[in-house]
């Protein structure tokens, strides 16, 4: 056999880090961005790969601020989804934060198959508890984000910060915008349209994570 292949690129880790974040601060507008959501945007945008994010980037209240002195005074997470309790960074978080997911809990399936509902829409309901000034991270069902606000709208407790960003075809403009719309006085960040997911969401809470006090 011949000599292997060898490619021109970079090895180093610190150095792609590095790079990775210069190449996103000179092509990404942040212009129209409070200061303290220009690390967040950055951090979106280096989980996705698109530099237009912050254009649909969307919030209520003082996100940044809220969603730092929630993690630092030790507000669970709650994720409507595996994958974003799998994507943040546990040693990043100030307090030991607890990362708390009911999608599989049991009687979650069955109770979402008699009711006709999504097991997101029903791990939801499972929240209650812990909803007091925690810090909501929804990166996946667009039910998960109506059925939390449906439950404030009966006089669940509220969160200290939400972040909303389902995504697809169904529902998940609808849900942001209907977040956006809401009466509550929650901080939230949110991505309007179609975009989201789960990396999105766990970026979005590992930047506050990072930069709590």
């Amino acid at each position: 056999m011949g000599d292997r292949s060898t490619y021109a690129y970079l090895r180093d880790p610190d150095a792609i880090y590095e790079r990775s974040f210069a190449i996103v601060r000179e092509e990404a507008d942040l212009s129209r961005l409070p200061e303290n959501l220009h690390a967040v945007a950055v951090r979106l945008i280096h989980a996705c790969g698109m530099t237009d994010l912050p254009l649909d980037l969307a919030w209520g209240g003082d996100p940044v601020t809220a969603g730092q002195a929630a993690l630092q005074a030790g507000a669970p997470i709650l994720a409507d989804v595996e994958m974003v309790r799998h994507g943040i960074i546990d040693r990043s978080l100030p307090a030991r934060n607890a990362v708390i997911c009911t999608l599989n809990d049991d009687g979650v399936a069955a109770a979402a198959k008699t009711r006709g509902e999504t097991r997101s829409a029903l791990a939801v309901e499972r929240w209650r508890e812990h909803l007091a000034g925690a810090v909501v991270c929804i990166g996946n069902a667009p039910t998960a984000l109506f059925r939390l606000l449906e439950l404030l709208d009966r006089d669940a407790p509220q969160p200290a910060l939400i972040l909303g960003f389902p995504v697809g075809f169904v529902g998940a403009a609808e849900s942001k915008e209907a977040l956006m719309a809401s009466p509550f006085d929650i901080p939230y960040l949110t991505l309007r349209g179609r975009r989201g997911g789960s990396a999105i969401a766990a970026a979005a809470l590992n930047a506050l994570a990072r930069t709590a006090p």
